[in-house]
């Protein structure tokens, strides 16, 4: 320890701290600052729902507490109730919001290269977009049954145009000034795709993912109420049916933290892909 640190830490009277202490320190620090606002405004919410459900409206028939929907969630899953519609309803959405993803994906880069693929799809992206998918639930239903693909469809339906706009949207926003420059170099398209058009598209794609979580769960929670045999839909469908407004929630409460737990991990994926994005 050279003097000047040793006259430092004796007037301050006590001892300087390692770098290898402080790094952890100002990451926990940061962790708080960043999840303290979220925690304290779904634990505030949690107690006034609580309070109003317990003491306004005092009626569990129209509107069940949080402690009633955890110990609903809790009895469905000892029943092995809440896993099977789980299962079901998962698979549901993850098979469609792949499909959908791909499609998109490629619908939007196919819309972007090309004037003519824009131009002979865009009324048809725009107009099913602007559709309402949800009163066609039936229709699948009618045309692909009672099983898993009715629902599949529903999701590819109400997750591809958002994904195939953002995606273009993000590609048409690439610099043409350094398109240009790169063209001046000698570089190929495949490579002007890669190293600029596509990480500059990055944050679009992934936005238009985001907002194909909410609707993907819309879509089979949906499908489900049309008809289906198992999954949260059904078990919300069932429990309107009896009244059971507690297990009603529990339904209804899954597909929330699904949803955000699906968005936070988007989230992170985007702060590792495109780090110049973070606030």
């Amino acid at each position: 320890m050279s003097a000047t640190s040793e006259t430092v830490q004796a007037a301050s009277g006590r001892p300087s701290r390692p770098a290898e202490t402080r790094i952890p320190l100002r990451l926990a620090a940061a962790l708080r600052r960043r999840y303290l606002a979220a925690t304290v405004s779904v634990l505030g919410g949690l107690a006034l729902w609580e309070l109003i459900s317990r003491f306004v409206v005092a009626n569990s028939l129209f509107l069940a507490a949080p402690s009633e929907i955890a110990v609903a969630v809790v009895h469905l899953a000892r029943s092995g109730q809440l896993w099977r519609d789980i299962g079901v309803s998962a698979a549901e959405f993850a098979l469609g919001y792949v499909i959908a993803c791909v499609l998109g994906i490629a619908l939007g880069l196919a819309m972007a290269a090309s004037i003519t693929a824009k131009q002979s799809l865009q009324p048809w992206v725009s107009g099913l977009y602007a559709t309402p998918i949800i009163a066609l639930a039936p229709l699948f239903i009618l045309w692909f049954g009672i099983g898993v693909w009715s629902k599949v469809v529903v999701v590819i339906s109400l997750v591809i145009f958002p994904v195939a706009i953002n995606t273009e949207a993000g590609l048409r926003t690439t610099s043409e000034r350094l398109i240009e420059m790169l063209r001046s170099f000698g570089a190929t398209p495949r490579q002007i795709f890669l190293k600029v058009s596509l990480p500059s598209a990055v944050p679009f794609i992934l936005a238009g993912l985001k907002l194909g979580i909410g609707r993907g769960l819309i879509g089979v929670v949906v499908a489900e109420l049309f008809g289906s045999r198992a999954g949260l839909g059904n078990l919300i469908s069932q429990s309107a049916d009896a009244f059971n407004m507690p297990d009603l929630f529990a339904g209804v409460v899954v597909l929330a933290f699904a949803g955000i737990v699906m968005t936070a991990g988007f989230g992170w994926l985007e702060g590792r892909l495109v780090p110049w994005t973070r606030d």
